[in-house]
C-alpha cells in the first residue's frame, strides 16, 4: 500500500537535512578551529565505529518501537549535533559532535530508506530513492547559495543556519505515518539477529560487493568532502570561489532523478563498473593538475556519477532483504560498510596529512581494484527483475 504523505515528507526532511550551510568549507572551518586534517580524519574514523557499536542495537529498537519513533529520535538527535557543531572550539567539542552524529546516522540507517521502500513498493523504489536524493541535493543547493551570497566570510552564521533546519526536519519527523507498527509478542531479538547474520555472511560475494560499495563510498567522503577544498586552496581559489563551485555540484547532483532511466539505457552493471573506474580516473587527475577549473570539474563529475548510482545501489540492498526486520538486516550490512569506511578513512586521512598528492593516488587505485572486483564476481545482483 503506497503512503503518499509518507513519500512528501521525507522528501522534505532530505531537503532540510541538506542544508548544510557551512559543507562549502566544512574542512576550513575545522581547521580554523584548532584541528588539523590527521585529526579530521581520525575523528572520521571514531564516528565511523562509534556508530558501528550503535547500528545494530538501533535496528533492533526499530523493529521493535517502529520506524516512525526511531525516526523521530534520529534527526532529533540530529538536530543537537548541529546545536554542538555551531558552539565547537578544539577537538573535544568536535568528538562530541561527531560522536551525535554517529547516533543520529545509526538510527537512520535503513529506517528512512525502509519509510520509503515500504510506503512506495519496490517497482518505484528506485525512482523515489532518487528523488529523495536529488531534494537533498537541492537543499545543498540552496544552503550553499546562500553561503556565498551572505556567509562566506561568517563560519559560525553558517553553523547556526544549518542548525535551524536540522531542527525543523525534526519536527516534520513527527507527521509521518507508520509503516511497522511496534512489535506486540515478545520475540528473542539475539537469536533473530544472529541468524540474519549467520544468513548475510554465507554470502561471499554480497559481502565482496558491500566492501567494495563501501571503500568508493569512503573515496568520495575523503575526496569530495575534505581533501577538496586543499585541492581548490592550492590551486588558487578563495571561500567565495570554493562556495560556487559548491552550488555547482548540487546543482549537478541532482542528475539522481534520472538514475533510473539512465541505469535502465546504459546497463545497470555497466553503469556501476563505469563509475568505479573513472572514479580512479577522476582521482589520478587531481595528482597532476593544479588547475582549478579541471579540478572543480572531477569533482563534479565524481558527484554525478556518485548521484546516478546511489539510488541503483540503495534498491540494491532493499532487494537482498529477506527478514521481515528489514531494518535489523540493513543495520547489518551497515555495520558491515562501516567497518571498512573506519579503516578506510583512517588511512587515507593519514596518507593526506603526509601527502595529499599520494592520497589521491590511493583513492585512484581502491577505486580501480573495485572495479575489476566488482566486474569479475557480482554482476548478478545487478539483474534488473
Amino acid at each position: 500500500m503506497k503512503i503518499k504523505k509518507n513519500i512528501y515528507l521525507l522528501y522534505a526532511i532530505a531537503f532540510l537535512q541538506g542544508m548544510v550551510f557551512y559543507a562549502p568549507v566544512a574542512s576550513l572551518y575545522r581547521q580554523a578551529r584548532g584541528m588539523g586534517l590527521g585529526q579530521i580524519a581520525l575523528l572520521e574514523s571514531v564516528s565511523f565505529l562509534i556508530q558501528l557499536a550503535m547500528e545494530l542495537p538501533w535496528g533492533i529498537v526499530a523493529d521493535r518501537i517502529g520506524y516512525k519513533k526511531t525516526m523521530v529520535a534520529g534527526c532529533g538527535i540530529f538536530a543537537l549535533s548541529k546545536l554542538v557543531f555551531w558552539r565547537a572550539a578544539g577537538f573535544w567539542d568536535f568528538f562530541w559532535e561527531r560522536a551525535l552524529i554517529s547516533a543520529a546516522l545509526a538510527a537512520l540507517s535503513g529506517v528512512d530508506e525502509s519509510i520509503l521502500y515500504l510506503s512506495c513498493g519496490d517497482e518505484d523504489s528506485q525512482k523515489v530513492f532518487g528523488r529523495s536524493n536529488a531534494f537533498s541535493t537541492a537543499g545543498l543547493l540552496v544552503s550553499a547559495g546562500a553561503f556565498s551570497l551572505f556567509m562566506a566570510e561568517d563560519y559560525a552564521l553558517a553553523a547556526l543556519a544549518t542548525l535551524i533546519a536540522y531542527a525543523l526536519a525534526a519536527a516534520l519527523a513527527l507527521g509521518l505515518t507508520e509503516v511497522r507498527p511496534p512489535e506486540r509478542t515478545r520475540r528473542e531479538p539475539v537469536r533473530a539477529f544472529l541468524r540474519l547474520l549467520k544468513s548475510t555472511l554465507r554470502d561471499r560475494r554480497f559481502l565482496l560487493l558491500i566492501v567494495c560499495w563501501a571503500l568508493y563510498g569512503q573515496v568520495l567522503s575523503s575526496v569530495c568532502t575534505w581533501l577538496n577544498q586543499n585541492q581548490y586552496l592550492r590551486c588558487g581559489m578563495d571561500s567565495a570561489a570554493m562556495g560556487f563551485v559548491y552550488i555547482l555540484v548540487s546543482v549537478i547532483s541532482m542528475v539522481s532523478v534520472f538514475s533510473q532511466r539512465v541505469t535502465d539505457r546504459v546497463g545497470r552493471a555497466r553503469t556501476v563498473l563505469w563509475t568505479l573506474a573513472l572514479t580512479g580516473l577522476a582521482c589520478a587527475t587531481l595528482i597532476l593538475t593544479r588547475s582549478a577549473v579541471l579540478s572543480a570539474a572531477c569533482i563534479l563529475f565524481l558527484e554525478a556519477s556518485s548521484a546516478l548510482v546511489n539510488p541503483l545501489m540503495s534498491q540494491v540492498w532493499n532487494r537482498q532483504v529477506t527478514s521481515a526486520d528489514r531494518a535489523t538486516q540493513l543495520s547489518i550490512y551497515a555495520v558491515l560498510d562501516e567497518a571498512v569506511s573506519a579503516m578506510g578513512s583512517l588511512v587515507i586521512g593519514q596518507t593526506a596529512d603526509v601527502s595529499l598528492d599520494g592520497a589521491f593516488l590511493l583513492c585512484a587505485g581502491v577505486c580501480l581494484a573495485c572495479a575489476i572486483a566488482v566486474a569479475l564476481l557480482c554482476r548478478p545482483f545487478f539483474a534488473k527483475d
